[in-house]
């Protein structure tokens, strides 16, 4: 068995923190239903690029879930949800502070309802302070975290990530916080609510380079020893066009590089301080000489902390990920959909590709005890679809 076996999950987030965390659970076991709003559902669905009738993004984050469409905003739909909660373990909720109160399906509600009940709300700034009600999105948090204002040159405003750290990280938050509730519900019997903040959630990754700051030291921007300040770890041009990722940080990484290039191995490389912008040139100019698969595999011969720089599209003849089962492929309709395994992800796992939109609603609710005549009546007044 996987360790979530026999757990339910009722999700009704979208686009990416709520349904990766939902993921997770899912890969560990879990029946996830997802809960999806009438008309477009969840608009992850729409984005490029497509394939198979959703976009991959969407494929890859709603693998293993049934999807039901329920309009949650008709008031006959406030009785319908309660009676669905009763027979779920776990609530993943994204909503901003009062949405679920106007819906009539507080948290208090819920629980009064369903007293084992693990409520996860994943916002992006916690359900109180004085941003609460605040939209946002990853870049917002990241912003919000320090972890942008981490992030140099200096000589040009912080650059948008190439991936939403905020949203997965806030993801995986959910998953250790559900699983410690389900831990205290089996010591006591108790459900209770997950505050967790996507805002909140992004300072642990960036613990070393804040630490300075949070003291109360003033750092410039992109010059700490992991953002950038260190020529010896730092991104470098080769000659081809590509890139390489040098983490030279400890001396015996340093020696080895320099013994490979033929260099003396001088210490103060490995020291904060202005002589770094000179050695960031000569590495530069050194890099330079080489493609990125001869630093490759220069990199594999000498064990000093140097790597290729891969593109998402070189990711599939990695030998690495190759050999983990990192990647794997569903079909459907006659098309491959790229998937993606967790680090938790069973090898040996079954998957299901991401369900179309209110495929399930009707068995979903069946299994909560709804009668046949009960589901005709909620689907012809339009709170089921």
């Amino acid at each position: 068995m996987r360790a979530l076996d026999g757990l339910r999950v009722l999700d009704l987030s979208r686009l990416i923190p709520g349904p990766f965390a939902t993921l997770v659970l899912a890969d560990l076991g879990a029946r996830v239903d997802k809960i999806e709003a009438v008309g477009a559902g969840d608009y992850l669905r729409y984005y490029v690029p497509q394939r198979a009738g959703a976009s991959l993004g969407y494929h890859l984050l709603n693998r293993d879930k049934r999807s039901a469409v329920v309009d949650l905003k008709r008031p006959e739909a406030r009785g319908a949800f309660l009676e669905l909660i009763a027979s779920y373990d776990v609530l993943v909720e994204p909503f901003r502070p009062g949405v679920m109160e106007r819906l009539g399906l507080s948290h208090r509600t819920l629980l009064e309802r369903q007293p084992r009940l693990v409520i996860c709300s994943l916002t992006g700034y916690g359900q109180h302070g004085p941003h609460a009600h605040y939209a946002g999105h990853d870049l917002n948090f990241l912003a919000r975290g320090g972890l942008l204002g981490a992030q140099g040159p200096t000589d040009a405003p912080p650059q948008v990530p190439g991936f939403q750290l905020a949203d997965v990280s806030g993801a995986l938050w959910s998953v250790i916080a559900i699983l410690a509730a389900l831990r205290r519900r089996d010591a006591t019997g108790e459900g209770g609510v997950c505050d967790i903040a996507m805002s909140d959630g992004v300072l642990a990754f960036a613990a070393l380079s804040l630490a300075a700051g949070l003291a109360g030291s003033e750092e410039p921007r992109g010059e700490g020893m992991l953002t950038g300040g260190l020529a010896v770890y730092n991104t470098y041009r080769t000659s081809d066009g590509g890139a390489v990722a040098f983490a030279a940080l400890e001396p015996k990484f340093w020696s080895v590089f320099c013994a490979g290039v033929g260099w003396p191995a001088d210490s103060s490389a490995l020291v904060q301080g202005p002589q770094q912008a000179a050695l960031k040139e000569r590495l530069q100019t050194l890099f330079g000489t080489r493609t990125r698969a001869e630093w490759q595999s220069f990199g594999e011969a000498h064990d000093c902390c140097l790597e290729p720089v891969l593109a998402p599209h070189e990711l599939g003849f990695d030998a690495q990920l190759k050999a983990r089962g990192v990647l794997f492929e569903l079909e459907v309709d006659g098309q491959t959909v790229p998937q993606l395994r967790t680090p938790v992800t069973p090898l040996d796992a079954v998957h299901a590709v991401a369900a179309p939109c209110g495929r399930d609603t009707r068995e979903i609710f069946r299994e909560a005890g709804f009668s046949e005549a009960a589901l005709d009546a909620l689907f012809a007044a339009g709170v089921l679809a």
